[in-house]
């Protein structure tokens, strides 16, 4: 007999099936039993009596069981059918209390206990709900940029040097010398323009940063992308754009249920504004009364006000905000011409947090070699990254999204920590 998993069985009513998975709930009303069995796809109610009913005594909830009976129609019950089972199958029985209530509508736990526990906690629907909508972020990224003619690449993560200068690097023992483990895959995108063009990347990147705060992971998901022959930065941040639309039309069609569960909404995206640096300090300056004009950055809170702001004017979720000071910005991002000390660079806002970076990047050879110098940096240790720029670099730029942090602001969690399966930071190494 075929197993059936339980989204399939409405197709078979009135026929013997067998379905598996976890006990995710019991109980006893007069004369029968109920058992809620959890797969991957749902949760079915049986109904066990007699003495089938014999062979659940003490088995405990997540006990995995394979249940044999007939499917019938059973409004009251979820999804609108009911299993009379006919024979049960004890396939692995719990051995000890389970120490979190996953079958709750809500985990009751904070979230060190949930961490702590995190292999037990995942299987809690809202928590799966969470990865299944950041695999779907991932895919729809993937989807998107195949479609517009990148290519994907896989970048190493074990590197003689960070992308972004020697500072916030975790050191590696690597044979008889010292690696790094990569905090971007930055100069292996741009060297990957010089052979196709048009690249994308989903992958690990890792930050020695002492951050403890819930927006800040040391090991973090980045999705990254880098396209050649643009005439400036605003075509980089149109095709994000053009993604994000993308990306709201599939979270809508596929994951609608996920984000009702966690009480989210889908941002609808139509166009994000594009705000200089001083134009937002000017702003948050006037509408807020907070000094700061002339600051290189946005703090966090910073951030919150400026979208707060657009939100209020009906301008939506995401704000880019442009031309950061080119010394506060890495190496490989253009100086704006046109205005002294302002680089090629943008910052995207999400409901208050910074999701993604990018820019216009250097493609000339004798630029970039100035650049390194100026800032303080050896050329002769990114010899091997100069080398596309003597060879032909088209104009080129990119940006790279926080996968775990454009989750967090999608679902509306409260920390970046509750977007990683396994999260790394400061303090925590396991599971």
């Amino acid at each position: 007999m075929l197993f059936v998993l339980v989204n399939d069985l409405n197709k078979h009513i009135g026929s013997e099936v067998r379905v598996r998975g976890w006990t995710h709930k019991i109980r006893k009303l007069g004369g029968m039993n109920f058992l809620m069995l959890r797969d991957r796809t749902g949760v079915v109610q049986a109904a066990i009596e007699g003495e089938v009913a014999e062979k659940i005594k003490g088995i405990g909830v997540e006990s995995v069981i394979s249940v044999r009976g007939k499917v019938v129609k059973e409004d009251r019950a979820p999804g609108g059918v009911e299993i009379k089972a006919a024979d049960i199958e004890i396939v692995s029985k719990v051995s000890d209390e389970i120490p979190l209530e996953i079958n709750k509508k809500d985990l009751p736990a904070n979230i060190d206990t949930v961490l702590e526990y995190r292999p037990i906690a995942l299987r809690h629907a809202k928590e799966q709900a969470i990865f299944m909508v950041q695999a779907e972020i991932a895919k729809s990224f993937a989807d998107f940029f195949k479609g517009e003619g990148f290519t994907q690449i896989f970048t190493p993560k074990l590197v003689a040097a960070g992308a972004e200068g020697g500072a916030g690097l975790f050191k590696v023992d690597y044979f008889d010398r010292k690696a790094f483990l990569g905090q971007s895959p930055q100069l292996y995108k741009q060297i990957m323009v010089g052979v196709f063009e048009r690249v994308f990347e989903i992958g690990h990147v890792y930050r020695a940063e002492e951050h403890n705060t819930s927006r800040h992971l040391n090991e973090v998901v980045q999705m990254d992308i880098e396209m050649g022959f643009i005439d400036g930065q605003d075509d980089v941040m149109d095709i994000q754009e053009e993604f994000l639309k993308r990306l709201s039309q599939d979270l809508k069609r596929n994951y609608s249920k996920e984000f009702e569960m966690h009480g989210a909404s889908i941002p609808e995206v139509t166009k994000i504004p594009r705000l200089t640096l001083e134009e937002v300090q000017k702003l948050i300056e006037k509408e807020y009364k907070k000094e700061c004009r002339g600051l290189p950055d946005l703090d966090p809170e910073h951030e919150k006000m400026i979208c707060e702001y657009m939100q209020k004017q009906g301008k939506g979720d995401y704000v880019f905000v442009t031309h950061f000071p080119a010394k506060k910005k890495p190496f490989y991002l253009m100086d704006d011409a046109e205005h002294e000390g302002k680089s090629l660079s943008f910052d995207l806002l999400f409901r208050g947090i910074e999701i993604s970076s990018g820019g216009q990047r250097n493609h000339l050879y004798d630029v970039q070699v100035e650049k390194f110098k100026r800032m303080g940096y050896d050329p002769e240790n990114f010899k091997d990254y100069l080398s596309i720029f003597k060879y032909g670099m088209p104009p080129h730029g990119g940006w790279s999204i926080g996968l775990e942090r454009i989750t967090m602001k999608m679902l509306g969690l409260s920390n970046v920590r509750q977007a990683s399966l396994f999260p790394r930071d400061r303090h925590r190494l396991t599971p």
